[in-house]
């Protein structure tokens, strides 16, 4: 039986100068799950207009059902300016509002994530209340939650991040992000190993995943701390390749892989992205075959 996860979030275009390219970190996600042979479902929003239609053909030409992509009368499609510093590190301006601010809950989103093995979720999508509210309540239904943090200056508050994590089975969270939970909720925590237990006792988190962009991963679980040190490659941008690692992992999660093979295999494709334009490139033959071997 196919493995099935639903995912809720941004959907968007990443605007890069002249050019822009579907993207949005939750959608990404979904996408990536999708190619890599998971039933992927997504919930969302575009505007009704010419932004909203083409994200809409783009999620079909890539078969991706849209079923839960709702469209809303009055509020545009996102779009984010990207910006890429010397060493290709993507930042970003993210407009507000839009239309995934403003995702309802209803019959056919909550059938979605009763049926479904996992729930992600992040926290970019709870910065207005008809979103947030909404992610609250399909969290009730849900079975096992993975939460891409995903902090966006200033779009984030502490009491939100509290009721996510407290609802997270796994977390996904990079360098960066972990130092601000240590100075937020004053961890008196020493190495990475200890803010992770502490986290997990807060919140009782089974799972702590950090990404280390050129430096790898590592993975804490049950009391244990598991480490990769990434793939090399040339970056063309990093837009994208936290969401291909997010993605990879837990597919190859619910396949049932030991953590050093869900680690190397999340490593790998999440270099393979950064090695390419955006955030969804065309996978390679090598990539492929990691999933349809």
């Amino acid at each position: 039986m196919k493995h099935k996860v639903t995912s809720v979030g941004e959907i968007l275009w990443d605007v890069f100068g002249e050019e822009k390219k579907a993207g949005g970190s939750s959608m990404n996600v979904a996408l990536h799950l999708h190619k890599q042979g998971i039933d992927s479902a997504f919930i969302s929003a575009v505007g009704q207009d010419e932004n909203g239609k083409a994200l809409l053909l783009f999620l079909q030409e890539q078969q991706l059902s849209a079923a839960l992509v709702q469209e809303h009368p009055l509020l545009p499609t996102s779009t984010v300016q990207v910006q890429l510093d010397h060493l290709q590190q993507a930042s970003y301006t993210i407009i507000e509002p839009v239309a995934w601010d403003a995702i309802t809950l209803n019959a056919q989103n909550i059938q979605a994530v009763k049926q479904a093995d996992v729930f992600v979720y992040c926290s970019l999508t709870c910065r207005n209340e008809l979103s947030r509210a909404t992610i609250y309540a399909l969290l009730e239904h849900s079975k096992f939650n993975v939460m891409d943090i995903n902090l966006r200056p200033p779009f984030y508050q502490l009491d939100t991040l509290g009721h996510l994590l407290g609802a997270a089975d796994l977390l996904k969270i990079n360098e960066e992000e972990l130092a601000y939970l240590n100075t937020a909720l004053q961890l008196a925590a020493n190495s990475t190993e200890q803010s992770c237990k502490q986290l997990s006792v807060l919140f009782g988190i089974q799972t702590i995943c950090i990404t280390l962009g050129d430096k790898g991963a590592m993975v804490w679980q049950q009391g244990r701390l598991y480490r990769h040190p990434g793939y090399k490659t040339t970056v063309a941008d990093t837009v994208g390749a936290g969401d291909s690692f997010l993605a990879t992992y837990i597919s190859s999660m619910l396949q049932g892989y030991p953590i050093e093979t869900i680690l190397d295999r999340a490593c790998s494709v999440g270099a393979y992205v950064a090695s390419q334009p955006g955030a969804n490139p065309p996978y390679s033959p090598t990539v492929s075959a990691l999933f349809h071997s």
